[in-house]
C-alpha cells in the first residue's frame, strides 16, 4: 500500500508542478485544471481503446489539455473575461467536450494495452511500475521546466509572475506570457490526468472534482516543510509534498475513517497546511513576548 501510495504521489505531483506554473508563477488559480485533468484522461483512454498505441495517446491528451489552457488564455487576455470565471466557463463547458468524445460518462480501459506495461518485462514487485512511470515522466517534467525557465522566455514568463507592470514597460507582451503559461500549465496537468486514467484503469468525467485541491496541497505542502528553497529544489518539494499528502490519505484509510469522505479530509489537510505558517508566527511573537517579561 505504502508503495502504491509513494506512485500515486509521483503522478499527482505532475498535477501539482503544472498548478504551480499558474498559482506561484503567475500568481492567479486557474479552474481549467477541474476540466483539463479528466479531459486528458478521457482523451486519452478514448484513443486507447480505438488502438491508438498508449504512448501517442497520452501525448493527444497532453494536445488536448493544452487547447483548453489556450481558450482560458484568450478569454482572459482577448475577452477581458477575469481568469477565474474564464477557467470555470472552460471546465464547464469541457464537461460536454468529454461526453462526446467518449460518449459515456466514464469509459473502461479492461483488457486495453496501458503505458506501464511495457514496464511488464522487468519483473518490478507490485505497483513499482507505478512508482518507474512516475519518477521517470517528473525527471522529464522536471528538466523540460528548469529549461524552460531559464531561458530569456522562460525568465519573461517569471517576471510577468512578478511584476507585471515592470514586465510590461520593458517590453514584454505579458498577455502573450499568460496565455503561453495556461497552455502549458494546462498541458502538464492534463498528462498527469492521462497517466492516473491508465493507472486508474478507467476515465470519467467526474474525476476533476476537487483536484485542484489536490495539486495545492503538494504545493502547500512542500512549502511548509522546506521553506525558502531555490527553485529546482521547490519543484522537488512539490513532488514530495504530493507524496506526503498520498501518505496521510492512505493513514485516514488505515484508520477506518469513511472514505465517502475523502474529499473533506483533503480540504482539511491543505487548510491545516495553509494555516501553520500563521501558527508558528503567533507561536513565535508569544515565545518572544514571554521572554520579554
Amino acid at each position: 500500500m505504502v508503495i502504491s501510495a509513494i506512485g500515486q504521489g509521483f503522478l499527482w505531483g505532475i498535477l501539482g508542478l503544472g498548478i504551480f506554473m499558474t498559482y506561484r508563477i503567475l500568481n492567479f488559480p486557474d479552474m481549467t485544471t477541474e476540466g483539463s485533468f479528466p479531459l486528458g484522461g478521457a482523451v486519452c483512454v478514448t484513443a486507447i481503446t480505438n488502438g491508438v498505441s498508449p504512448f501517442l495517446a497520452t501525448l493527444l491528451g497532453i494536445v488536448a489539455g493544452m487547447c483548453a489552457g489556450f481558450i482560458t488564455g484568450m478569454l482572459y487576455t482577448k475577452g477581458k473575461i477575469p481568469v477565474i470565471l474564464a477557467g470555470i466557463l472552460v471546465m464547464s463547458g469541457l464537461n460536454s467536450v468529454m461526453l462526446f468524445i467518449m460518449q459515456t460518462p466514464n469509459l473502461s480501459l479492461l483488457k486495453q494495452p496501458k503505458i506501464q506495461d511495457f514496464f511488464t518485462n522487468l519483473n518490478l514487485p507490485d505497483h513499482f511500475d507505478i512508482v518507474l512511470l512516475g519518477l521517470i515522466a517528473i525527471v522529464i517534467i522536471v528538466v523540460l521546466l528548469l529549461f524552460f525557465f531559464f531561458t530569456d522566455f522562460g525568465q519573461a514568463y517569471i517576471a510577468t509572475g512578478d511584476n507585471e507592470n515592470m514586465a510590461r514597460s520593458i517590453g514584454i507582451n505579458t498577455d502573450r506570457m499568460k496565455v503561453i503559461g495556461l497552455t502549458l500549465s494546462n498541458g502538464v496537468i492534463a498528462l498527469s490526468g492521462a497517466l492516473i486514467a491508465q493507472n486508474d484503469g478507467y476515465a470519467d468525467i467526474g474525476k476533476g472534482v476537487g483536484v485542484i485541491v489536490i495539486g495545492l496541497a503538494s504545493i502547500i505542502i512542500g512549502e511548509v516543510l522546506y521553506g525558502e528553497v531555490t527553485f529546482v529544489e521547490r519543484l522537488v518539494a512539490i513532488v514530495l509534498g504530493s507524496i506526503i499528502y498520498q501518505l496521510l490519505i492512505l493513514i485516514i484509510i488505515k484508520v477506518g475513517l469513511d472514505t465517502t469522505y475523502l474529499k473533506i479530509f483533503s480540504s482539511i489537510i491543505l487548510a491545516l497546511c495553509l494555516m501553520i505558517p500563521r501558527l508558528k508566527e503567533a507561536l513565535n511573537l508569544k515565545t518572544g513576548l514571554e521572554k520579554e517579561e
